[in-house]
């Protein structure tokens, strides 16, 4: 086993042992990607305040989620096509982020099917939606979830219109992945990958009978091709109440990068908001997670829970997304990374190096209890 002491070990190794066009589906950006790079540029950008001879013994770096205990203010996001980082990549993140103590959120467009993930999990996940045109598709998505008992719903809002990704086109993204001579020569590299995925789930399995052209999902040509096709680009705040009427649980919009939408996510009576632009994979020019956060976070922070998702690579930018006001934090391609460097050991080990970055700088920064954190620990 290699020596893993931070997610840049991750994403190297990842880098190494999954496909190109999977590795460079996870680990970009639309157009210039400015808005993916100023994500963690920004947060990087943001200095801790070292306080010293301040008793700091037994911390605490637990809290709550919209009422759900966390061992530590993280959520894995919902990432779409994990289990082509590592063979059933969504069952095996789900089973870390249970045993570590954090909720797992699972994609509509995962590999895995939500009877996949709750066959081996024992506690409660959460499920994403993406809203399509047939809504009659959509409600039968959230009779699933309800099903696999998932105690929360995440409403994506910000990928109606998928936002170009140069990488994508040019690998030509498809799942499966279509067998070029450029594919079977990145794949004869990657032996260990191509072995494992003889023995998972190939296709979107929430989308089986749903995709035209095969209940396997054989009919997506390219991913931007069917996103386009099927993704409705009509959604709005009506429909967000329509969504919250059918699921009847724990509602969670994820998103929110404007004061007036976080208004207006607050009126629909939702349980929280993430301040995320789709980790710079939609809107590229807009700005970063961290520089909307502050204001979202003042402005609603008391009616509803405000949680931050978006160029997390350490548990330093967990500290500081923190004092800015966030209750709670979505990683995403930490999560790949791991997975892809390590498959379920790789989530696992990711999760301690985070918990421990964060535990030590709460350290030195004089806290012992992560929800006492807030703006006073950071240079200003």
């Amino acid at each position: 086993m290699p020596v893993m002491t931070c997610l840049e070990d991750f994403r190297l190794l990842a880098k190494k042992r999954v496909p190109k066009a999977f590795y460079d589906y996870a680990d970009s950006g639309s157009y210039t990607e400015g808005t993916y790079r100023a994500n963690s540029d920004d947060l990087a950008a943001l200095k801790l305040r070292q306080r010293v001879a301040i008793n700091v013994d037994a911390r605490s770096t637990c809290t709550t989620m919209i009422g759900q205990e966390v061992a530590m203010p993280v959520a894995i996001a919902p990432t779409g096509l994990t289990g082509m980082q590592w063979a059933n990549g969504e069952m095996l993140g789900a089973i870390a982020a249970e045993r570590f103590g954090i909720p797992f959120t699972l994609s509509t467009m995962s590999i895995c099917s939500i009877e996949d993930v709750a066959s081996v999990t024992s506690k409660p996940f959460w499920f994403q939606l993406y809203v399509m045109r047939d809504r009659g598709f959509v409600k039968s998505l959230i009779e699933r979830a309800k099903a696999a008992k998932c105690s929360a719903l995440v409403l994506t809002l910000d990928l109606q219109i998928l936002g170009q990704r140069h990488k994508d086109l040019k690998n030509g993204m498809s799942v499966p992945p279509k067998l070029t001579l450029d594919t079977l020569l990145d794949l004869a590299g990657k032996p260990g990958w191509a072995l494992r995925a003889l023995g998972g789930r190939k296709t979107f399995g929430n989308l089986a009978g749903h995709i035209k052209g095969g209940e396997d999902g054989g009919g997506i040509q390219t991913l931007s091709k069917w996103t386009a096709s099927q993704f409705d680009p009509t959604l709005n705040w009506d429909d967000v109440a329509w969504i919250k009427q059918q699921w009847g649980g724990k509602l969670i919009l994820k998103g929110i990068l404007d004061v007036e939408d976080a208004r207006l996510a607050v009126q629909t009576g939702a349980d929280a908001l993430v301040v995320s632009n789709h980790g710079g994979r939609q809107l590229d020019g807009a700005m970063s997670s961290i520089q909307a956060l502050p204001a979202i976070a003042q402005a609603v922070g008391d009616q509803i829970e405000v949680w931050f998702d978006g160029g997390i690579r350490s548990g330093q930018d967990i500290l500081k997304a923190t004092a800015l006001g966030a209750k709670g934090t979505m990683i995403g391609r930490a999560f790949l990374y791991s997975l892809g460097a390590m498959g379920g050991e790789g989530v696992s080990q990711m999760l301690q190096i985070l918990h421990k970055e964060l535990d030590v700088s709460m350290a030195l920064t004089g806290t012992r209890d992560i929800k006492d954190v807030g703006p006073q620990i950071l240079v200003r």
